[in-house]
């Protein structure tokens, strides 16, 4: 699939608009989703199945279950967007039966395995939005609610984000776009990526150890990825430390980096750190990896 040369934004949210919360990874722990739904819910209508608490295996509920609540979700034009109640593992599972192309003009926010239905929607020429699920939501700051909500509902640019290091100096412009490193990897040799030219690759993970995050980085590296984009934008990296190890999983990562010769900054505050900024995919935004800034050139969604 190639994307298209104009990129599909949702339609801005109201408050009180109509939003579907849907879990279609895994299952979740219900104090921390009521915690999340109520945030939510103060600003908008949410709505969502009886069926979300389902539980099968690692999946909240089978296949079936969770492919028609996404579809209702995604086909809803009455609704603004589609919320997640928790990542974990399952939503690639679904993708070939997805109405993707034909989705309404809502606005999808998740992350983490989530990464699999960014990267689908990415690949139709779909802007979406790279944020906190619901079980992780009522964890964040209220800056983190903030900037979700500002994403949602104003079409102009958010704030730029600042990183901790540069691992490789310059600049890059072009489309936000990846997500989880081990969903990326996955979906290689699928027609559920996008196409890289030119775009600036966010990538983070979870609970990777070093030598794994170097084989998923080489299994990029082996498939192409890096001639064909601009810059790489690094979150965080959680839990991905060797215990007592002589080395970091930051060690690598800059090795990595160095050797692709792309601008590159990192520690950004996006993933599964105690902070998860939310993101525009498909947005156009400039790094400039010497200053560790990423500055989003324009907003999420349209009137």
């Amino acid at each position: 699939m190639k994307a298209p040369v104009r990129w599909q934004k949702p339609l801005l949210l109201r408050p009180r608009d109509t939003v579907h919360v849907v879990a279609p990874a895994g299952p979740f722990d219900r104090a921390g989703f009521e915690a999340g739904l109520a945030l939510i819910a103060q600003r908008y209508s949410s709505r969502y199945s009886p069926g979300i608490f389902e539980a099968h295996r690692y999946l909240a509920g089978d296949d079936r279950r969770r492919r028609e609540e996404l579809t209702q979700a995604l086909q809803d034009a009455s609704a603004r967007a589609i919320f997640c109640a928790r990542g974990g593992y399952g939503v690639m599972r679904l993708l070939p039966e997805l109405p993707l192309a034909d989705a309404a003009p809502s606005a999808f926010v998740g992350f983490s395995d989530l990464t699999a239905l960014h990267l689908a929607l990415q690949a139709q020429g779909r802007v979406s939005i790279h944020g906190p699920v619901l079980t992780q939501l009522g964890k964040q700051a209220s800056d983190v609610h903030e900037r979700l909500f500002r994403l949602l509902e104003s079409p102009e640019p958010p704030p730029p984000l600042t990183g901790t290091a540069t691992y490789v100096s310059g600049t890059a412009e072009g489309p936000l776009l990846g997500g989880n490193l081990s969903l990326v990897t996955r979906l290689l040799g699928t027609p559920f990526l996008p196409e890289w030219d030119g775009a600036v690759l966010l990538l983070e993970d979870v609970g990777e150890r070093p030598y794994r995050l170097d084989r998923m980085w080489t299994h990029l590296r082996l498939a192409g990825v890096f001639e064909r984009i601009s810059g790489i934008v690094l979150g965080d990296f959680t839990d991905c430390d060797e215990k007592n190890g002589a080395y970091s999983s930051a060690d690598v990562l800059r090795s990595l980096a160095e050797e692709t010769g792309l601008p590159c900054a990192a520690g950004f505050p996006i993933g599964h750190g105690a902070i998860n900024q939310p993101v525009p995919l498909g947005t156009s935004v400039r790094l400039d990896a010497g200053e560790a800034r990423l500055t989003f050139l324009e907003g999420a969604v349209r009137a």
